[in-house]
């Protein structure tokens, strides 16, 4: 994820983002495999023996029948049924709807938000998480760039509509949903997940939590965030502000647009608290501090 400072100073994106064709496999891969785990295991098998029956009357029964290549038969077998389209004509419709996609209004989220702010820093393959069924537009817009996201909520509901908006819009290659609410630490089966780089956190998430135990559960999500990452709380809880959980961010920035501050003035409404972590100090910096130090201690000749 770029810095703030980075985006002013024109700096390039220092992973590609994703091209059309390696979309288009990806949005033809999740709706086979989508079709697969919607019908029973008899119907898979039809579809095998229908496999097997066509490769033996086509010219490629001349080779050796693998089970690679019978996965590969009955997933043509799949795209024939649902009529996906080519290459060429998924691309005419994608470009136009992957282009509003990208914009922070196409999901319902205000283009003078937090979003403006931080769309442009965001990277393809960033880690992002995103808590909270409040938070939900962000993790449509994150895919939407090609960020790596990974939702929980403690709701299945949430869960499930979030997971079923991804595949309708061909977004959900880099997406992972779970049920999982908010403990004083993020739930272990995301211990092994990668740091990540953004996480938006919609404070509702932490509302039946006791008070004593949200420094806890903050604490945990601030240590599984890269240095220089970024945490987003929204204004999406009435009775969990995000004010209330600045005190937590202790060393934290709190970054500012200043186009929207001079905007909204200084009787504003805030529409999200945005904090950047500290960075950590590079080895030689470390080392030039304490070359530094050891010069400027009393006693010592120079």
């Amino acid at each position: 994820m770029l810095s703030a400072a980075e985006v002013r100073a024109g700096r390039q994106p220092r992973r590609l983002r994703y091209s059309d064709r390696q979309r288009y496999d990806e949005y033809i891969l999740q709706r086979i495999e989508g079709y697969k785990n919607s019908v029973e295991r008899n119907e898979l098998l039809r579809l095998g023996d229908e496999a097997v029956a066509e490769q033996q009357s086509a010219a490629e029964s001349q080779f050796v029948l693998t089970e690679v290549l019978m996965y590969d038969w009955v997933d043509r077998l799949i795209k024939k049924r649902l009529r996906l389209p080519s290459y060429r004509k998924w691309r005419e419709h994608f470009l136009k709807l992957r282009q509003a996609q990208c914009t922070p209004t196409h999901w319902g989220l205000a283009a003078a938000g937090p979003v403006s702010q931080l769309i442009p820093r965001v990277e393809a393959d960033d880690a992002t998480l995103v808590i909270g069924a409040g938070a939900e537009p962000w993790a449509y817009l994150l895919a939407a760039h090609d960020a790596k996201v990974t939702f929980i909520a403690a709701d299945l509901g949430a869960v499930y509509l979030v997971e079923s908006r991804m595949a309708e819009e061909a977004l959900g290659a880099l997406f992972e949903g779970f049920l999982a609410p908010l403990t004083p630490g993020l739930p272990d089966f995301l211990c092994l997940t990668t740091p990540f780089h953004l996480v938006v956190i919609d404070p509702g998430a932490f509302e039946k939590l006791k008070t004593s135990t949200r420094p806890h559960a903050v604490r945990d999500l601030q240590r599984r965030t890269v240095p220089g990452g970024i945490h987003v709380l929204l204004p999406t809880c009435k009775s969990v502000a995000p004010e209330s959980l600045l005190a937590l961010y202790d060393g934290w920035v709190l970054e500012e647009d200043p186009k929207r501050r001079r905007r909204s003035g200084t009787g504003r409404v805030r529409e999200g608290l945005v904090l950047s972590s500290p960075e950590c100090p590079s080895d030689t910096d470390v080392e030039a501090q304490g070359v530094s130090k050891r010069h400027d201690a009393p006693g010592q000749s120079s």
